[in-house]
């Protein structure tokens, strides 16, 4: 099974305002599931999605459109 958008693609969307030679904010798959299943659990406990056109859809679902759309930003533990 695909998922869209995909890991490499939500990785560059984390990463992209991360200026030459600092390190990546994500630098594995594993941030990913974690900062996403840690937005699903907010969503499921009744915090308001941050994207249009999310009713119908699965917590996940809305948590990998947030993260990709830019919504929903991952930092780090010293932020």
């Amino acid at each position: 099974m695909m998922i869209h958008p995909s890991y490499q693609d939500l990785m560059n969307v984390v990463n992209e305002d991360v200026e030459p030679g600092e390190q990546p904010v994500v630098q594995s798959r594993y941030s990913i599931v974690m900062a996403t299943a840690k937005r699903a659990r907010q969503l499921v406990s009744g915090e308001e999605p941050l994207i249009s056109g999310s009713e119908g859809k699965k917590p996940l679902s809305v948590a990998v459109e947030e993260l990709y759309e830019g919504k929903v930003k991952i930092v780090g533990d010293d932020e």
